[in-house]
């Protein structure tokens, strides 16, 4: 789709790119089967439309080891045909900071069979610089029939492609139906304005996985997986401005990356880290909405409070299925847990039904979007005052000792007379302390020659961990009760059984929270030192 290449200038975290490197810049939007010749006479389409574009037949073959090595290592290799043209591709998995962002080398080739030695080896290095010809076989292919069009914008330039055919692995096959919004110059918030309004012409989903991931899933039964937030890379030479760009695109990317994992369902993990990275964009826009009160960070937290509330069920289920039972079934093995599980496991998949419902709704595509157009465009920097504007210029340690300071105190004052505290209470400090450690985490870096920053992180996580406890021992009681209309008596002895395990636990929490509590308010603030 690259013919001519772009080059990346550095921007802050935004993207931006002229002409001249190996990089591919794209947002991928899958489609429904059938509304594509829809969406190619969208408004957006249509206005920005250079001409009527050209369809194309392309055809798609992907090569590896017979142990998929170049997989192993974020890599695809394929070779492309369209018409008597051969092009080859080498593509790498994106980086952590720029989820749109892709390198790729192309080089045009002979035939359908690829030539590493178009390769600029080299640069590329390991695996395959080590590897032959011969060392490479065909895994899957693709089928494709294109439209595409280039798009005239006023700050960028765009090609647009519409994709519908199959991926094919031996007698498997899986239905191709996309858009592929490619930046070709400009700055990469474009491609969020386009998927925006085409999405009020189809119900459109951001497409997290490329061709390849899904040809490799198809082929070999890869699923994919869940993966934890990464570090951000903040440093202490950051003004706040930056950071904030930092700590907002490593929550979207931690979204994009658990979508396609949530979805499927197989891995509780996929929902629980969607869970945390909606945690932590709440927190970032909490932590920075004192100082810097832009709409956008109003608007971000309202979205993802909502997504957060709409995966809550599906966690919840998930804890109990995955973790509860097995822990009282260690506990007392001789308990007869079979009915509970079933009703358990019944409501689990009957709120991933639902969930599958609340992940294609165009409302969180839309906030998947808007998110990444925040980040790009720097929205909080839109509708704020003098002041405001100048607190994003500071040097971020300077906010980062203020944030933290605030929040600890708010935290000892919540938690004082901490034995006397109610359920409602406790909740109350569990959110304060979670805003205190993602805090923490999140500005450890500027701090992360003091040992005592990493004591305090860890002392803070451990009471976290504890007042988590007492919220899934109540979340639990309060998921027994709504299964505990069935009848059945093998599911009421493992209700009751339950029941006596959570009173048992509650105790031996209690215990445990009152020691986590006196370690961590008298462990020592590692900042303004």
């Amino acid at each position: 789709m690259n013919e001519r290449q772009p080059v990346v200038i550095d921007a802050g975290s935004a993207i931006a790119v002229g002409h001249g490197d190996q990089a591919e810049i794209e947002l991928k939007l899958l489609a429904p089967q059938g509304s594509l010749e829809k969406l190619r006479e969208a408004p957006c389409i249509v206005q920005h439309a250079r001409n009527r574009g050209a369809f194309h037949r392309l055809e798609t073959v992907y090569y590896d080891t017979p142990e998929r090595l170049l997989f192993q290592h974020g890599m695809s290799l394929r070779v492309r045909r369209s018409g008597k043209t051969f092009i080859q591709t080498l593509k790498l998995s994106p980086n952590g900071a720029q989820p749109l962002m892709r390198r790729q080398w192309e080089a045009p080739v002979e035939g359908i069979a690829p030539d590493l030695a178009r390769l600029p080896v080299d640069e590329v290095g390991d695996p395959v610089a080590a590897l032959s010809n011969d060392a490479l076989v065909a895994v899957f292919a693709t089928k494709v029939r294109r439209h595409a069009r280039q798009l005239d914008l006023p700050d960028a330039s765009v090609e647009v492609a519409f994709d519908e055919g199959t991926i094919e692995a031996d007698a498997r096959q899986e239905v191709l139906s996309e858009i592929e919004l490619e930046l070709k110059s400009g700055n990469a918030g474009v491609l969020f304005d386009l998927g925006a309004q085409l999405l009020d012409a189809a119900p459109l989903q951001i497409g997290t996985r490329s061709k390849a991931e899904r040809g490799y899933a198809l082929a070999f039964d890869v699923a994919p997986s869940a993966a934890k937030a990464e570090l951000s890379g903040i440093t202490a030479e950051l003004v706040v401005d930056d950071v904030i760009a930092l700590l907002v695109g490593s929550c979207w990317h931690h979204l994009l990356k658990n979508h396609a994992v949530a979805e499927q369902g197989s891995d509780p993990e996929g929902v629980h880290q969607m869970r945390v990275a909606l945690r932590r964009l709440r927190t970032i826009c909490a932590l920075f909405r004192r100082d810097i009160p832009s709409p956008a960070f109003l608007a971000v937290n309202t979205e993802a409070q909502w997504l957060m509330r709409q995966l809550g069920r599906a966690r919840d289920w998930d804890v109990f299925a995955k973790e509860t039972i097995a822990r009282l079934a260690g506990a007392a093995p001789d308990i007869d847990l079979d009915g509970l599980r079933q009703a358990v496991e019944q409501q689990r998949k009957s709120s991933y039904g639902a969930l599958h419902g609340v992940l294609a709704d165009p409302r969180c595509s839309r906030f998947l979007l808007s998110l990444g157009q925040v980040v790009e465009r720097r929205s909080w920097r839109n509708e704020i005052d003098s002041e405001a504007l100048a607190v994003l210029s500071q040097p971020m340690p300077v906010l980062a000792d203020k944030i933290l300071e605030r929040l600890h105190r708010k935290t000892l004052k919540r938690g004082a007379r901490f034995r006397r505290l109610d359920i409602h209470a406790q909740h109350n400090l569990r959110i304060n302390l979670k805003k205190l450690r993602y805090a923490a985490e999140f500005f450890l870096p500027l701090y992360a020659a003091h040992a005592p920053a990493k004591r305090y992180v860890k002392r803070l996580a451990g009471l976290q961990a504890s007042l988590g406890r007492v919220c899934d021992i109540g979340s639990t009681r309060t998921l027994l009760h709504a299964i505990r209309q069935d009848d059945q008596p093998a599911l009421h002895l493992g209700i009751g059984a339950m029941a006596g395990w959570l009173a048992r636990d509650q105790i031996a929490v209690a215990k445990t929270l009152r020691k986590s509590w006196r370690r961590f308010k008298t462990t020592p603030a590692f900042w303004g030192r």
